[in-house]
């Protein structure tokens, strides 16, 4: 199977599987206790159908959003996710750089292994930086400080992570980062060369915001469940997340709301955006899914903040279908992370480049040109069918 072959989110996958050894291809691709979050959240979409209309005059449509003051050219962005050299040695930079090539956002985390500096250098567009709620706080005020100097658009404190969830997989192949040989998991370290050439030979694996405050997760081998069970403070509450907001000063969201009462809560401390998200199924299991949620949230605060779709998004129907129940944009990391396992800037750029078809297309077939001609008239939803 070549990159070629590949022509949706299934494709990418099988290839990253393909490419990766056993541990990072299942950190990637695992989620917390049954994973039954981690499969809701794409089924979800299947339970509500489109209904189309036609003769609409679509041969020009307009796919650009504007989410948190950024305008983007398709509603769909890339969000923040960790380690991404660990999955290919481009890592954030293809990212970052396919991103900018579909003139849409790119979300860095604070466990990123690229600088926020050299990103604000090849990625002229719309960025977004995760933040992480650290118990050092000279580290809090650092990741803050350096993303503000690099001129990042928009700051997400991630909510959903007060302690780490319970990663089976992981405790089954040993992943740590930075990846540490066991038993276990050599022989599929070594049946995978080219990932071990490019990991082994390229730069030193880093995750640069940490250095100089933490060892854990670069010079220290740690699972990154346990890293968020003993490095993020428990403590976090919406006064520090007001405290966060006040001082970053500019479009700021929280990324893992759920609750109606939380959405809420996010206006009334000056958030411009919130990220309906479970954090992919790899937190808590049995939590709802965000397109279950997102009509709810839409009615509470959709009038007074941008309210994002994150996850489970595998086609541009399920881009379609969210954005009909009211959210602004969609994102995610899957939708990205195979691609990028698989090929590098390539892959980004070809799994990008096939949800932007598919909304375009997707688009015509549903009898519209813009995106704010879609409705919950667009939608029926199965179980509530007379």
């Amino acid at each position: 199977m070549r990159l070629r072959d590949c022509h949706n989110f299934q494709d990418f996958r099988r290839l990253a599987k393909r490419r990766l050894p056993a541990p990072i291809f299942h950190y990637i691709d695992g989620a917390a206790d049954d994973e039954l979050t981690y499969r809701r959240n794409t089924e979800a979409y299947g339970d509500c159908d489109l209904v189309p209309n036609v003769l609409a005059g679509v041969e020009t449509v307009d796919m650009s959003v504007e989410v948190m003051g950024q305008t983007l050219a398709m509603p769909l962005y890339c969000a923040p996710t960790a380690l991404q050299r660990l999955f290919h040695h481009e890592g954030e930079r293809a990212v970052a750089k396919a991103a900018t090539k579909f003139s849409t956002m790119f979300g860095v985390s604070s466990l990123a292994t690229v600088t926020v500096e050299e990103i604000a250098e090849i990625a002229p567009g719309p960025k977004m930086f995760q933040f992480y709620f650290h118990k050092d706080r000279g580290l809090n005020d650092a990741l803050l400080e350096r993303a503000r100097a690099a001129n990042f658009n928009v700051m997400a404190l991630t909510v959903d992570t007060i302690t780490g969830g319970n990663r089976e997989r992981d405790l089954r192949t040993g992943f740590t980062s930075p990846p540490r040989l066991t038993p276990a998991s050599v022989l599929s370290f070594a049946l995978h060369p080219m990932w071990a050439w490019n990991f082994y030979t390229k730069e030193k694996f880093d995750m640069p915001h940490l250095s100089g405050h933490v060892s854990e997760g670069t010079n220290l081998a740690v699972s990154v469940g346990n890293y968020f069970s003993t490095m993020l403070d428990q403590s976090m509450n919406w006064k520090d997340a007001e405290a966060l907001c006040a001082k970053w000063n500019g479009q700021f969201a929280l990324k893992g709301v759920m609750s109606v009462e939380d959405a809420k809560r996010a206006v009334d401390i000056g958030c411009t955006g919130i990220m309906v998200s479970n954090h992919g199924g790899r937190q808590l299991d049995g939590s709802r899914a965000p397109f279950d949620q997102l009509a709810e949230i839409v009615d509470a605060v959709g009038d007074k903040i941008d309210v994002i779709c994150e996850g489970g998004i595998q086609r541009g129907t399920h881009v379609l279908k969210a954005l009909s129940l009211g959210a602004k944009a969609c994102s995610g990391g899957r939708l990205y992370l195979y691609a990028l396992a698989a090929a590098g800037q390539a892959g980004v750029e070809r799994a990008l480049d096939h949800l932007r078809v598919e909304i375009e297309r997707d688009m015509k077939l549903m009898g519209i040109t813009r995106l704010d001609q879609l409705s919950r008239d667009s939608l029926r939803f199965r179980s509530r069918a007379a």
